[in-house]
């Protein structure tokens, strides 16, 4: 049935008292003898009535037009917050949202009544259904409180900041001054604006690159790590997989911390070359840019190997050792059985952690911001030639109240590693060989 018959026929079968449970929540429930539900829905609606009297309409309102009056001290005059007005205009849609839905819920209960009524099936106490949430819809009840947690803690914060990037929130333009809805403008000025526009385009290449050879080497180390040390020539595997697994313990902010005094100028690799008649070198300095992007690399990658290597091994003890076998039975060399047997069993059980790793470091803002942060360099616009986008993001939103171009920037983050990742996933073997090692 199409929606307009769906429609049709609801209002040709369903009771006066269904019919009412339009305009009055609860008034279905009410005829056919649920009580108690017929109750809690009246409530729920007398509720979301007095909440939209009292300040949901206004909150709503208030989303719309970020405030109109601008607050005067020396009048008296306290005026509107527009960025609390555009939160709790978000919340009021939220509201709106949940009451809709339990609306609807409202309505087909009604219908379930007036069948079971024509029926002479007796009607659903709240006992039995409460019984019922416990037993075969336990797990509506034990997902309730975390789902509600993500809209408030998780939901709420990221459409907050997706909304910034389409305001003008941040340099003068902050409270006690009035915001307003800008549509794609910061999105323009990222492109388009010689003080944004040069940075942009040089930093989002650098991301790029930097995501792919972090992935790529991190992965490939922890990998040839797992297969060293699955060898059986190998004694004492405990032993050697013990300091990886050391240096994945210890947190890496201080491990970050312990490289650059390493490559500083006072570090003790500065000290050994002076020591040894050279000079010092400025591994980390203003100029150093290939030396600090092939630093900050091998530091990624000193901290993300263990990981990597610990779910290869995992991995790599699941193979079928039969097939190997047979291949060295048609006189398959070790290079041919790495690239035909062991990588795409590898690439199929770990390309989910791959995605993971490779948005981890297109994000990873901790690398650069310890080994080199602060710096800004001739060329770009409060940023180095080693900053990632969310490093660029940080200086210009914490640091220099660029708000809202900020928040341009995360939803540009968003997008390019929500794209990429989707479609690599899709046009992996995990997806489109879901049964191929089964």
């Amino acid at each position: 049935m199409t929606r307009k018959e769906i429609i049709k026929d609801f209002f040709r079968t369903s009771s006066p008292a269904v019919k009412t449970s339009l305009v009055i929540m609860g008034a279905g429930h009410l005829r056919y003898g649920s009580i108690s539900k017929g109750i809690l829905y009246l409530l729920v609606e007398v509720s979301m009535i007095w909440y939209l009297i009292r300040r949901g309409f206004k909150d709503i309102e208030g989303f719309f037009t970020l405030g109109t009056q601008k607050a005067d001290a020396w009048a008296g005059i306290a005026g509107d917050n527009s960025i609390i007005m555009l939160l709790m205009g978000i919340f009021a849609w939220i509201v709106a949202g949940a009451f809709i839905y339990i609306y609807v819920q409202n309505v087909k209960g009604a219908r379930e009544a007036q069948r079971r009524f024509e029926e002479a099936i007796p009607q659903k106490t709240l006992k039995e259904n409460f019984r019922e949430l416990l037993d075969r819809e336990f797990y509506c009840l034990a997902l309730a409180l975390p789902v509600i947690g993500v809209c408030i803690f998780n939901v709420l914060p990221i459409v907050f900041m997706i909304l910034i990037a389409f305001t003008n929130y941040g340099g003068n333009t902050v409270p006690p001054e009035l915001v307003d809805w800008v549509g794609l403008e910061n999105f323009k000025k990222l492109i388009v604006l010689k003080k944004f526009g040069p940075t942009f385009i040089k930093i989002l290449g650098w991301n790029l690159l930097w995501a792919v050879m972090s992935t790529v080497l991190n992965y490939f180390a922890g990998l040839g790590l797992a297969l060293l040390l699955n060898k059986d020539c190998v004694r004492g595997k405990n032993f050697w997989r013990a300091f990886p697994i050391l240096a994945y313990a210890v947190p890496g902010f201080i491990t970050l911390l312990a490289f650059r005094f390493m490559f500083s100028y006072g570090g003790p690799i500065n000290q050994f070359i002076v020591a040894h008649g050279g000079f010092a070198i400025g591994f980390l300095d203003i100029d150093a840019k290939w030396s600090a992007r092939i630093i900050g690399l091998l530091v990624n990658c000193w901290i993300s190997v263990p990981s990597i290597m610990l779910l290869a091994t995992g991995n790599l003890s699941n193979r079928d050792m039969s097939i190997y076998e047979a291949a060295d039975i048609d006189g398959a060399n070790r290079r041919q059985q790495f690239n035909k047997l062991t990588m795409p069993y590898m690439l199929f059980t770990t390309m989910p952690v791959l995605l993971s790793q490779f948005i981890g470091n297109f994000n990873n803002f901790g690398i650069f911001y310890f080994l080199r942060g602060g710096l800004y360099k001739d060329g770009y616009f409060l940023a180095s030639d080693t900053d990632l986008l969310i490093n660029w993001l940080y200086n210009l939103s914490i640091d220099n109240n660029y708000y809202s171009i900020g928040a341009a920037i995360s939803l540009v983050i968003f997008i390019i590693t929500s794209a990429i990742s989707l479609a690599v996933y899709v046009k992996s073997p995990s997806y489109r060989e879901e049964d191929t090692f089964q």
